[in-house]
C-alpha cells in the first residue's frame, strides 16, 4: 500500500505539490493521471526518497523507502528508462543491481526473458531502442519481486504488442495482490488498463477515486431518449428534478441527473411512448479534459 499524507514540495516561492493526501491500495491498477506539469514526476521522486519533502509524509508498504536497505525487494520502480549505464550490457546491468539487494542471480534471467530481452542480454544498452529501454526498465522493477511497483509512462517507445504485454502484466501483478502504480498520459490506456485514478493539478488533488466514477463526472454522461412526444417527457423529467437538453426536430432528448432505469419507469407511469432509451457515457479523456482544464499550466492556442 502506498500512503500520502499532506505531501508538499516547494522549490524556493514555486510550489510543485501541495498537501497532497491519498492512498493507493493493493490489488488494483491505480493511474495517476494530470497535465504537464501538475506534480506527478516530483510525487513519484519523493515516494522514493529521490527528493526531500518540504512537509507531509509518505510511505511504502507503512515506511518511508529510504528506511528499506534493500529497496528494489519491497518496492520496484521505472521513472526514467534512458537513466542507464549504455556501456553495460542488460545481463551485467540487472545483475550488478541484483547482487545489491541480496537477490538471487537466476532472477535476473527470469525477468529479462519475461520482458522479451533474453535474446539481447548480451548487448550492451546504449545500442537499444527506446522500447527495449523501457522493457529492461520495466524488467529492472520486476527483478525483486516487490509488492509495491511504480511506473512512470512505462509505455513511451513500445510496440503494440509490447503494450499489450504491459497491459497484461499490470493486471496479472494487481491480481496477485500487489500495489500498481501508473502514471501516464495515455487516456485510452488507462481506461483499458487502471481500476482507480488519484487525479491531480498544479499540485493538487482533483480526484481519487474510480475510474468509472471519473469518467462518469464529464459532461458526456448521461442517458439518450428518442420519444414522438418529446415535449411532454422533457417536462415530466425536469418536473422530477433532471435536466434535459432538446436536440433538433425528432432529435433525441439528452438527460442528465437521472438514470435510463427511472426514465423509463417515468414513461411508462405517464403512458410516454420510447423509440429508444440509451445510457450514454463519457470516455475517461474526456472527463479528465474537463476537470482539469483550469489546471493546464501552458495550454495550446486556438489551432485556426
Amino acid at each position: 500500500m502506498i500512503e500520502v499524507k499532506g505531501l508538499t514540495k516547494r522549490y524556493g516561492a514555486a510550489t510543485a505539490v501541495s498537501d497532497l493526501t491519498f492512498t493507493v491500495c493493493p490489488g488494483r491498477v491505480t493511474g495517476f493521471l494530470g497535465p504537464n506539469g501538475a506534480g506527478k514526476t516530483t510525487t513519484l521522486r519523493m515516494l522514493l526518497g529521490l527528493v526531500e519533502p518540504t512537509s507531509g509524509t509518505a510511505t511504502l508498504d507503512g515506511r518511508p523507502f529510504r528506511e528499506r536497505p534493500r529497496g528494489l525487494r519491497h518496492v520496484g520502480a521505472l521513472l526514467d528508462a534512458g537513466d542507464v549505464h549504455g556501456g553495460r550490457t542488460a545481463r551485467a546491468h540487472l545483475s550488478a543491481l541484483a547482487r545489491g539487494n541480496g537477490i538471487p542471480r537466476s532472477r535476473v534471467d527470469e525477468v529479462l526473458r519475461d520482458a522479451g530481452l533474453a535474446g539481447a542480454a548480451r548487448r550492451r544498452i546504449g545500442g537499444f531502442s527506446l522500447g527495449m529501454r523501457q522493457r529492461l526498465g520495466i524488467a529492472t522493477a520486476l527483478l525483486g519481486d516487490p509488492p509495491v511497483l511504480l511506473f512512470d509512462e512505462p509505455l513511451n517507445g513500445l510496440d503494440p504488442e509490447g503494450v499489450l504485454w504491459v497491459r497484461g502484466l499490470f493486471r496479472g501483478l494487481a491480481a496477485e495482490g500487489r500495489t500498481v502504480f501508473v502514471s501516464s498520459h495515455l487516456m485510452t490506456e488507462m481506461e483499458s488498463t487502471a481500476d482507480h485514478l488519484v487525479v491531480i493539478g498544479r499540485g493538487r488533488l482533483i480526484a481519487a477515486e474510480s475510474l468509472a466514477r471519473f469518467a462518469a463526472r464529464g459532461t458526456g454522461s448521461g442517458v439518450s431518449v428518442r420519444t414522438p412526444d418529446a415535449a411532454r417527457l422533457a417536462a415530466l423529467l425536469e418536473a422530477e428534478g433532471a435536466s434535459v437538453r432538446r436536440g433538433p426536430e425528432d432529435g433525441p432528448l439528452s438527460v442528465t441527473g437521472m438514470d435510463a432505469a427511472r426514465v423509463g419507469e417515468l414513461a411508462f407511469r405517464h403512458r410516454v411512448q420510447l423509440h429508444e432509451l440509451l445510457t450514454r457515457s463519457s470516455s475517461l479523456e474526456q472527463a479528465f479534459m474537463e476537470l482539469t482544464a483550469d489546471s493546464v499550466e501552458y495550454p495550446a492556442g486556438d489551432p485556426r
